[in-house]
């Protein structure tokens, strides 16, 4: 393992935080804030890193599956770890832990929050911390790869580990080619956005941090009410379509990019994204029209909270945790779906459950003709086993974390529904849940180890779980792999 190697791009990866943390501070000096100091602080300590260990020449050419993990890995807990310093410099969280837990919520998209009385907290820690939706939302190392040198070699095993899907493929032949295409769809659609939100009455300052939240599928608001607090159909729908647009795969508007309509509408994770979409909505739209008595407020609440939780935004505008059991089941499945690969939202996947139901029905069908011999297609391509196999293990390694984690949890002798819906919510990377942590309320009376707990899950959820599993593993670390 090229240790140099890695400590290098890690070294030059936290010099990129310390320039991003110069934006919060701006924030704050515009709105003559004590904070300011707290980024500068923090942001000087990064740039000494960065002198010390980003700045050395990279050593050696080859970067392999295992150093792509291990970076990919390093780095969203250290962006975690000094991304927390703001919060606890500024006396905003003074505990550490708990500024860690917001920090991972942030970049990791999860939006799960202890804060109770978040209209109290300056505006440079509160755009600070629905920024790191931002930058999350399309992953710190794909933000990384479209603006520092990395051969094509070395960067297609970051972008394989962090990406999430089964799969990673290439835009272009180039991958920092194919970084900067992702993040110039990226910023174009966050910058329409923004200026809808705008045209819907919102102030600049709340349309960027609504954007930050929607873009990232993070769900951070500046207000304790969420969405709820402006009480607008129009603000609603626009993050409701937005927030399904960064659900989809970002390959498919580039397809739409190159005029290839016909290849980006027949792909089958779309078309079952946006089917389940669609039944969840009515489902829970006739479930609950007689809470909101009328059709068109029901279908507005349910398609807002379907769109968020499907997204794993997390974004509220109705305490879904008073519907019928139904309504809520119903969001829970689509909280353990999650959106599809290659966006920004959370979640299993979409294009994994629709090759484990291949499948299945593929294993069905050799029982009942056992000379039969079928393949597995998606977008009437061959699947290769590889990915599959990746699929199985991948379902494995989630039920094993996800009822681990529910047993440590439970030690805290809260009620099931709290118990499962917390780890639920920060493994899949969604926000909210129901009961004591349900969207009017928050993670703050957890103990200290909970909410570590809570951390390891989102970010083993954010990075697909085996990037950050595997620097667990001691044969990572053997000088012979």
């Amino acid at each position: 393992m090229n240790k140099k190697m890695i400590l290098c791009i890690l070294g030059k990866m936290l010099g990129i935080e310390g320039l991003l943390l110069l934006i919060p501070a701006l924030v704050s000096m515009i709105y003559g804030e004590r904070s300011a100091t707290a980024f500068i602080a923090t942001s000087m300590i990064l740039f000494i890193i960065y002198i010390l260990t980003g700045r050395k020449k990279i050593e050696g050419t080859g970067l392999y599956a295992k150093e792509g993990l291990v970076i990919v890995a390093f780095a969203w807990i250290l962006w975690s770890v000094f991304g927390a310093i703001p919060f606890v410099l500024s006396g905003s969280i003074p505990n550490y832990v708990d500024a860690l837990f917001e920090t991972a919520s942030g970049f990791t998209t999860t939006g799960s929050t202890l804060l109770n009385n978040i209209e109290d907290l300056p505006q440079g820690i509160l755009f600070w911390r629905s920024f790191t939706h931002w930058i999350g939302g399309m992953g710190v190392l794909v933000f990384v790869l479209a603006f520092i040198p990395l051969t094509d070699k070395r960067s297609i095993h970051l972008m394989r580990a962090e990406v999430p899907g089964p799969s990673v493929d290439k835009l272009v032949p180039k991958v920092r080619s194919t970084a900067k295409i992702l993040y110039g769809m990226y910023i174009l659609l966050s910058v329409i956005l923004t200026i809808l939100l705008m045209f819907g009455g919102m102030p600049l300052f709340d349309s960027l941090i609504h954007m930050f939240g929607t873009a990232g599928t993070g769900g951070f608001s500046n207000k304790s009410a969420s969405i709820a607090y402006y009480n607008s159909a129009y603000i609603e729908g626009v993050i409701t379509v937005f927030m399904i647009l960064f659900g989809i795969n970002f390959n498919l508007f580039y397809l739409l990019l190159i005029k290839k309509f016909t290849a980006a509408f027949k792909n089958e994770e779309l078309r079952a994204y946006l089917g389940i979409i669609a039944f969840a909505t009515v489902a829970i739209t006739l479930n609950i029209l007689s809470i909101y008595q009328s059709p068109l407020k029901a279908f507005r609440a349910a398609i807002f909270q379907v769109a968020s939780l499907i997204t794993t935004t997390g974004y509220a505008t109705a305490d879904f945790d008073l519907w019928p059991q139904f309504s809520k089941c119903i969001l829970f499945a689509v909280m353990f779906i999650g959106a599809c690969a290659g966006s920004t939202g959370g979640g299993i996947k979409v294009s994994r459950l629709t090759l484990l139901l291949k499948t299945v029905t593929l294993e069905i069908k050799h029982i009942l003709h056992p000379q039969s011999v079928g393949i597995v297609r998606l977008d009437k391509k061959k699947v290769d086993h590889e990915i599959l196999h990746g699929v199985y293990v991948y379902f494995i390694a989630y039920i094993m974390i996800f009822i681990t984690s529910i047993l440590l949890i439970s030690i805290e002798n809260y009620d099931f529904s709290t118990t499962f819906s917390s780890v639920l919510t920060c493994l899949n990377n969604v926000g909210p849940g129901v009961g004591k942590v349900g969207p009017t309320s928050s993670f703050s009376d957890f103990s200290l180890f909970s909410k570590l707990v809570f951390c390891f899950d989102m970010l083993a959820g954010r990075l697909e779980l085996f990037p950050f599993l595997v620097i667990f593993s001691p044969s990572m670390w053997k000088r012979k792999f």
